[in-house]
């Protein structure tokens, strides 16, 4: 589990480095389905989409976690019992 949270905390920095150091670039002008369109920094480009990222990653996760858990907790009842 350490090994994770290493992991994740030098990615975090990587990304936050390569972020500030693209802060000097042009706006960027994001485009959605031709009727949404938004200008904005690099920066928070680069920034909103790890952001985005890992927060779909955790709607995947998270259910999967309690459904493991609550398997795991099912299985040491019924061990428990006989």
């Amino acid at each position: 589990m350490q090994v994770f949270f290493w992991t994740a905390f030098l990615i975090i920095i990587a990304v936050a480095l390569f972020a500030v150091q693209n802060s000097g670039a042009q706006p960027v002008v994001i485009k959605f389905l031709y009727i949404w369109e938004f200008e904005t920094s690099l920066v928070y480009t680069i920034l909103g989409s790890v952001i985005l990222g890992i927060l779909i990653a955790l709607l995947f996760w998270i259910p999967r976690a309690i459904r493991g858990t609550l398997q795991k907790k099912k299985l040491n009842q019924k061990g428990s019992s006989t």
